[in-house]
């Protein structure tokens, strides 16, 4: 049975940094693409990044490029996002998702992704 827990959401200022977690079990995150989505009040899902399979090629929406860095490590079979000059924009549940089925690629669609977390509330103020 497959399971993604977050952890590290929370309350921050603007301009302030969190990290994202995402414990695994019941497949290994090293074998499947990993995705961060986000979704605001009112709001549709949206993409914020993925990581490739193995090599760990990464991908980004243009609102996370150059704040947000998504990592994974294979030991703690773990994925992060580490969310660094928060805007109040950003405020949203996160959730992280695998395609599993040992898929290579992330993409930005969430239909794509068969197993997901079940969130932590990112709240940042202005």
């Amino acid at each position: 049975q497959v399971q993604l827990v977050e952890s590290g959401g929370g309350l921050v200022q603007a301009g302030g940094s969190l990290r994202l977690a995402c414990a695994a079990s019941g497949l290994f995150v090293s074998n499947h693409a990993m995705g961060w989505f986000r979704q605001a009040p009112g709001k549709e899902r949206e993409f914020v990044t993925g990581i490739n399979r193995g090599g760990g090629t990464t991908y980004y929406a243009t609102s996370a490029q150059g704040r947000f860095t998504t990592s994974r490590d294979n030991a703690k079979n773990t994925v992060y996002l580490q969310m660094n000059n928060l805007k109040p924009e950003d405020t949203a549940v996160y959730s992280c998702a695998t395609p599993g089925a040992g898929t290579a690629y992330a993409t930005g669609r969430a239909s794509d992704y068969a197993y997901w977390g079940q969130g932590t509330q990112v709240t940042v103020s202005s």
